[in-house]
């Protein structure tokens, strides 16, 4: 049996990620006491009539301090039983915190009459530490957005899951800045601009006008050959190091056409030898 615990600071996304657990498959369980986490086992789980092998559960501050400050006991007794137990543990700076709850004006489940949300969130750092200490993963959600933070967990969960290196190849734009989380960044912004080129500026590297301008385009041959070569020589290596996924970041300026189209035609070479590879483009 897999089992997935999510936990984190309020407002950093777990919410997120259990909906992204759920989407592949997993049952989901939010806000378990921790005190049951233990009696957690297929044989259990079989015997009240649920019959899944992968479940995911959300734990966080809500849970007891006495409960939190014996969590890492609790995961190895799993670990001891056979269950095959990960922890991913999201968090994210105070500026941003806040912002998120301004934004939603939701409540922090620490607020009360005596303690503001700075507060609050400090806190939620100091009651969470135990469970900090004891994750697989940790991502720093800060500067993620939705639909990052989903891709992240789902390359973590499904190229843990297959036993390979799972690979993001994401396109964007340098004037909006570096994406987040990245372990390879090519700058394509060398190679010729279909933006410049009549009837094309308004296009993206995803439509036909555009893929047959740059296929046109000598350099940008010999550039997707490098990337894809640079990437096929050296993710196994990467893979023999127990990593589980790999992002790739490949930008030009606006992240419309160069970028894009590269991010398509390096992922298609990448799946012909890597089992799991998603493309996302940030700025389309």
């Amino acid at each position: 049996m897999r089992v997935t615990v999510v936990s984190g600071l309020a407002g950093a996304g777990k919410s997120v990620a259990l909906n992204m657990l759920e989407d592949l498959g997993y049952y989901c369980i939010d806000n378990l006491p921790l005190g049951l986490l233990g009696e957690v086992s297929a044989d259990t789980l079989h015997r009240q009539g649920l019959d899944f092998d992968r479940l995911a559960v959300g734990v966080d501050a809500r849970a007891r301090e006495q409960e939190i400050e014996h969590f890492a006991e609790r995961i190895d007794t799993l670990r001891a039983g056979g269950i095959d137990l990960q922890v991913l543990f999201l968090h994210a700076d105070q500026k941003t915190l806040l912002r998120r709850y301004s934004e939603t004006r939701r409540r922090h489940p620490l607020t009360g009459d005596n303690r503001t949300l700075v507060d609050a969130i400090d806190a939620d750092l100091a009651l969470t530490q135990p469970i900090a200490e004891k994750a697989d993963v940790s991502i720093d959600t800060s500067r993620l957005n939705i639909h990052q933070l989903r891709d992240l967990v789902r390359n973590e969960v499904e190229g843990r899951v297959a036993g390979e290196l799972s690979i993001l190849v994401q396109s964007f734009g340098f004037k909006y800045g570096l994406p987040p989380a990245v372990d390879f960044v090519f700058d394509v912004r060398c190679l010729p601009n279909p933006h410049w080129v009549a009837g094309l500026r308004s296009a993206t590297g995803l439509e036909q006008p555009v893929i047959d301008h740059l296929d046109a385009q000598p350099a940008v041959a010999e550039m997707r050959d490098y990337i894809s070569d640079f990437l096929a020589r050296w993710l196994p290596d990467f893979a023999a190091q127990d990593r589980t996924y790999i992002t790739v970041a490949i930008g030009c300026t606006g992240g419309k056409h160069r970028s894009v189209y590269l991010a398509e035609r390096v992922a298609e070479r990448l799946r012909a030898d890597q089992g799991h590879v998603l493309v996302r483009h940030n700025e389309l």
